[in-house]
């Protein structure tokens, strides 16, 4: 009898160490999962030599754009420390290939999305809390989360971030007719617009300067005016509720540790707007980087230190939990 015994316990163990072995194995992942988020289909992608290590999700900017596409290029040395999972939102990317909105996206049913997508990923890896980084447009769902969820997150990394683009758009649109005034296309276009924006052609006229004044010469393509007339049919509701937020109004006081990355030389969303919001904003932990070779897209202009940066985060935040 005592020999049967051994033999199931010297069986039990074995089927453990397989057991292990096997979910060693299982937990190195380079996937793109299709959910069931918000009635249709939507694309995220995990990527990690270890699910147990701590997960990173990017809200994309947009709405519409996808970083998924060019993500290895500020993750590569993330990837040693996160588990990287990108989203390709409602009508944006992979998504979009796999299913268009059944109907016109809406703000609330972005911001849906966005926790849906997050209570999906904390059960998939079996992760209570997460680290939710968002970029521009991506902060507004994000700073939702954050609000409504931040028992849900590590913490919250706000990326060049919406927070009154209302006053953002202005302070934009008296950038550009100053460093504009000399050429006469740009004030002719330039005077006809008004925030709130009266049309399409306002935004239209706005954005196009704005990357003039970058250096992006394919805004008098016709083609650039066609990509832009697309994407406003699907996303001016949304746009318009946007440009009706104003965090400071709004979101005084957070729940959980935050930090900005704010580019310089930013004046898509204000780097001043944002830079005044931080400071006033009551959190638990909060911290500004300032990102002095940056315009709006940090994670492009400079993406080693935007990656080091985050990596800093979180041992800090390792740190603080021993």
């Amino acid at each position: 009898m005592i020999k049967k015994y051994l033999l199931m316990l010297i069986l039990a163990l074995v089927n453990a160490a397989c057991l292990a072995q096997e979910t060693v194995k299982a937990e190195k992942m380079d996937v793109l999962l299709t959910p069931d988020i918000g009635g249709i289909k939507q694309a995220i992608e995990i990527k990690t030599d270890d699910a147990r290590k701590p997960v990173l999700l990017f809200l994309s900017g947009g709405p519409g754009s996808s970083m998924m596409k060019n993500a290895d290029a500020f993750t590569t040395i993330l990837k040693s420390r996160f588990t990287i999972i990108q989203w390709d939102q409602r009508d944006a990317g992979k998504t979009l290939k796999l299913n268009p909105s059944p109907d016109q996206p809406t703000l609330a049913q972005m911001t849906e999305d966005t926790r849906q997508v997050v209570e999906f990923i904390r059960k998939t890896l079996h992760q209570e809390k997460i680290y939710l980084l968002g970029s521009s447009w991506g902060n507004v769902l994000g700073f939702d989360m954050v609000k409504n969820h931040p028992e849900w997150l590590h913490a919250y990394l706000a990326v060049n971030p919406v927070v009154s683009q209302m006053d953002s758009e202005n302070e934009l649109l008296q950038t550009l007719k100053l460093h504009l005034k000399d050429n006469p296309a740009a004030s002719k276009e330039l005077a006809q617009v008004a925030a709130p924006f009266a049309t399409e052609q306002d935004l239209f006229y706005l954005r196009k300067w704005l990357f003039y004044k970058e250096g992006k010469k394919f805004v008098f393509d016709p083609e650039f005016k066609a990509f832009f007339g697309e994407w406003a049919k699907t996303w001016t509701p949304v746009w318009t509720d946007v440009m009706r937020i104003d965090l400071r109004q709004t979101l005084p006081a957070v729940q959980c540790p935050v930090y900005f990355f704010v580019g310089k030389n930013d004046i898509q969303t204000s780097a001043g707007i944002t830079t005044g919001y931080f400071e006033k904003l009551r959190a638990p932990n909060k911290q500004l980087f300032l990102f002095e070779h940056s315009g709006h897209q940090i994670h492009q202009e400079e993406a080693e230190k935007f990656q080091h940066t985050i990596i800093g985060i979180l041992d800090a935040t390792i740190a603080g939990q021993r």
